[in-house]
């Protein structure tokens, strides 16, 4: 296995250990010398893979110490990632369902081009996908995805999972995306498909992702109830 793959391997495995709460919060993890002898291979791997755990905020170095285990639990999105809604609940062990009560392939308008940036004139996928966590509805996401892109999808392949779809099944990679987050009022959509209590707003999220190859090819509103979810960042003064 080459270096590279192998820091990959021991990355996820030990992302996976957090995960399942093997190393809780708070814990020490081996030293790098003992996860040397742990995975047998030399220091610059481990490192490599602890890099990755670090920038992904999910552990922190004490100078002397060691590395520990952050406190993730309330977690659902972090911004320094990009994952699908089934990832990001399977990470955090809920239950999760997703429904879509709006399909239809439709031409991006002048309107949709503006709001959207997808190409003007350009077939897409339109939907609307009601997010459930543990039996809650408290996310409604509007996606649009280019159908030369995403060709092939169904209704039933976005109650599962489109990202799923698009790297295992087409064989596309996604790279990046960018965000814009704000408040907005409550609109008619939301109370119909969210449990929005007395709450008279949302939080939105407006993904604009990109290929790996930089063309862009989603552009989604993900409109979250604002008691539910939490968004987090993790950052490092360098």
């Amino acid at each position: 296995m080459s270096t590279s793959k192998l820091y990959m391997s021991i990355y996820e495995e030990i992302k996976g250990k957090i995960a399942s709460g093997e190393y809780a919060p708070g814990t020490k993890l081996p030293s790098e010398h003992e996860f040397c002898v742990i995975y047998d291979t030399s220091r610059g791997t481990i490192r490599n893979a602890l890099d990755l755990l670090v920038e992904e905020g999910l552990v922190n170095r004490h100078p002397g110490k060691g590395v520990y285990v952050l406190d993730n639990n309330a977690i659902a999105f972090s911004f320094g990632g990009l994952v699908s809604f089934k990832e990001a609940s399977e990470s955090s062990g809920q239950k999760f369902q997703t429904s879509v009560p709006y399909f239809e392939e439709i031409t991006i308008t002048d309107k949709l081009h503006e709001r959207t940036k997808l190409p003007l004139g350009a077939t897409a996928y339109c939907l609307h996908r009601v997010r459930e966590l543990d039996g809650e509805r408290i996310i409604l996401d509007i996606n649009y995805f280019l159908k030369e892109k995403v060709e092939g999808l169904t209704k039933e392949i976005a109650e599962r999972s489109i990202y799923d779809y698009i790297e295992q099944q087409l064989g596309h990679k996604i790279g990046f995306a960018q965000r814009v987050i704000q408040v907005e009022p409550a609109t008619a959509k939301d109370r119909e498909h969210l449990i929005m209590k007395s709450y008279g707003f949302v939080v939105v999220v407006k993904n604009y992702v990109y290929m790996h190859d930089g063309e862009l090819f989603e552009y989604t509103e993900s409109r979250h109830h604002p008691e539910r979810f939490v968004f987090t960042d993790f950052a490092r003064r360098r």
